[in-house]
């Protein structure tokens, strides 16, 4: 890519964080969004880029959140050439290993994460779409291997085989007004969603999928690469 700007949900850590830092290091202009005021302070000031970075403190699953996000990117830096929806979280009723079980789990921790996960997409898509148009950019949603393989009545996976079916749907309606629409899978990643149960220890790190999302958005005007799956190796699923 030339110097472009991407706007990147829920980037204060693991994956997001990651692919802000591999872009500004590549010279690109980044905007983030977080939900934590002091995790968000905090990314800023270790990525040290006052120039080219812009912190937005936001929901992604709040509608008026996500288009003053956009509408501030695009004020600041001139243009939007790429979003990331990125924002996402399993509830944390269940091991990591197993997800939200809608048979053993708890009802009253599940909307924030079923919000987040399918909600905040399509909101950011929503916002995003016109000045993805009118630069010829790129929307990258970050799904999951969860959204390739069942597993017995679990939520997050549902939430995220909701992220595939959305990545489709607007690929049909983003790519006639060239647009182009990538969906990246990743596996096990060894970030802060594993908390206090411990990433396998074949886990990847946050890196290998944060070069998915800029080769992505690397692609040539005309090229619409559709799906990346980065798993480790070793993962059973």
């Amino acid at each position: 890519m030339t110097s472009e700007t991407v706007l990147i949900t829920g980037a204060t850590s693991g994956i997001g964080a990651h692919t802000a830092r591999t872009l500004l290091d590549r010279g690109h202009r980044v905007a983030v969004t977080g939900r934590d005021e002091t995790r968000l302070k905090a990314f800023l000031d270790t990525a040290d880029q006052p120039d080219r970075l812009l912190g937005l403190l936001a929901d992604a699953a709040d509608w008026q959140a996500t288009r003053t996000a956009v509408a501030r990117t695009v004020e600041h830096f001139g243009a939007l050439h790429a979003a990331v929806a990125n924002a996402g979280f399993m509830s944390a009723d269940s091991p990591r290993t197993q997800g939200a079980t809608i048979g053993a789990g708890d009802p009253e921790l599940w909307a924030p994460m079923v919000l987040t996960n399918v909600l905040g997409p399509a909101l950011l898509a929503h916002a995003a779409l016109p000045h993805l148009e009118a630069t010829g950019g790129r929307l990258v949603l970050v799904g999951s291997v969860a959204g390739l393989k069942n597993a017995p009545a679990n939520l997050y996976s549902a939430t995220k085989w909701a992220v595939t079916g959305l990545a489709e749907n607007l690929r049909l309606h983003a790519t006639s007004r060239g647009v182009g629409v990538t969906l990246v899978n990743p596996g096990m990643i060894d970030t802060p969603f594993w908390q206090d149960a411990g990433a396998p220890p074949f886990a990847l790190p946050p890196q290998p999928v944060a070069e998915a999302v800029c080769f992505a958005l690397d692609q040539p005007a005309g090229v619409d690469l559709n799906t990346l799956t980065v798993r480790p190796l070793g993962q059973p699923v």
